[in-house]
């Protein structure tokens, strides 16, 4: 009788983190579409070239090492991107957490470890 009452409660917790998980990955795509795609997203520019400038100059620096789009990378987990984010790189500026919280920060990784899968 107790393992029968531990299989629901068990698949009760796995339903809701999936749940949750599927949360993350939507408000970060709405938060990356928001603050990172103006310069990191797919597609032509306002000055007519053929990238962003924050995926052209990744494109430019990694060489073909690394993809220049964010979305396709799978080397950027919460803790990396809260580096990049809080401290800038390069051109790019630090983004304060009035700006994006550390919260969000974790959900735009769970979106770029989503969007990254996707694109296997």
């Amino acid at each position: 009788m107790r393992n029968r009452l531990k299989l629901p409660v068990l698949c009760t917790m796995v339903l809701a983190a999936s749940t949750l998980q599927a949360q993350d990955v939507e408000l970060g795509n709405t938060k990356f579409q928001h603050s990172c795609a103006p310069c990191h997203g797919k597609g032509p520019g306002d000055d007519g070239r053929a990238l962003l400038p924050g995926t052209d100059a990744l494109r430019v620096k990694y060489q073909g090492s690394q993809p220049a789009l964010l979305e396709e990378r799978t080397d950027l987990p919460a803790d990396v991107l809260m580096v990049y984010l809080r401290k800038g790189s390069w051109s790019m500026p630090p983004f304060r957490k009035t700006e994006l919280s550390d919260s969000e920060i974790r959900d735009i990784a769970a979106y770029l470890e989503f969007a990254s899968s996707q694109s296997r």
